[in-house]
């Protein structure tokens, strides 16, 4: 797998984990707008976890 193909399916699932929190009604959004905000950082770190995962 390549370092494209690894960050678009990483950015996939964080974006289905996403959807899924949206969809329940049991999320508060205050704790959702927070874990929006972690997740979205972690996809600016993709290319080191590639890295890592590689080694």
């Amino acid at each position: 797998m390549t370092q494209e193909e690894f960050n678009d399916k990483f950015r996939e699932a964080l974006d289905e984990l996403l959807q899924v929190l949206a969809d329940s009604p049991d999320v508060d959004l205050e704790k959702f707008y927070s874990m929006t905000c972690v997740l979205e950082n972690l996809s600016f770190f993709t290319p080191v976890l590639y890295g890592a995962i590689k080694k």
